[in-house]
């Protein structure tokens, strides 16, 4: 009997800075979001997406994915996501990419998960 491996699941969270003066206009902007970002969102390969905002403009993002390599890959080549970041850019601070014309999906600092606990159940179910 063979067995096929699934593809794993990368979880990535990262953090990014909102201008607090521009807080109130970013909420606005991303309720909704563009029907047509949302659609190249999910064609990337991204879901369980999710944008948490905290008093003070600390914003912190997560998403899951199969391969995040190709998710990011499939952004940067899409003209929607290109046209959604650069209205987007002049939200963030603190992005020193974004001053020599890099996007903030691709400047926001990522974070390290230490704990799941859908992986320790796993795992100790496994022992």
């Amino acid at each position: 009997m063979s067995s096929t491996s699934l593809p794993r699941t990368t979880r990535v969270c990262f953090q990014l800075q909102i201008a607090p003066e521009l807080l109130d206009e970013y909420v606005a902007r991303h309720t909704p979001v563009w029907p047509e970002m949302l659609a190249e969102i999910a064609a990337s390969g991204r879901r369980n997406y999710s944008l948490f905002l905290a008093e003070g403009g600390s914003l912190i993002g997560y998403y899951e994915t199969d391969d995040d390599t190709a998710a990011q890959a499939y952004l940067a080549a899409s003209p929607v996501a290109a046209r959604w970041e650069a209205e987007m850019a002049r939200f963030f601070v603190g992005l020193p990419a974004l001053d020599q014309g890099g996007r903030p999906d691709q400047a926001a600092t990522p974070l390290t998960e230490i704990f799941n606990l859908h992986d320790q159940l796993t795992e100790s179910t496994r022992s």
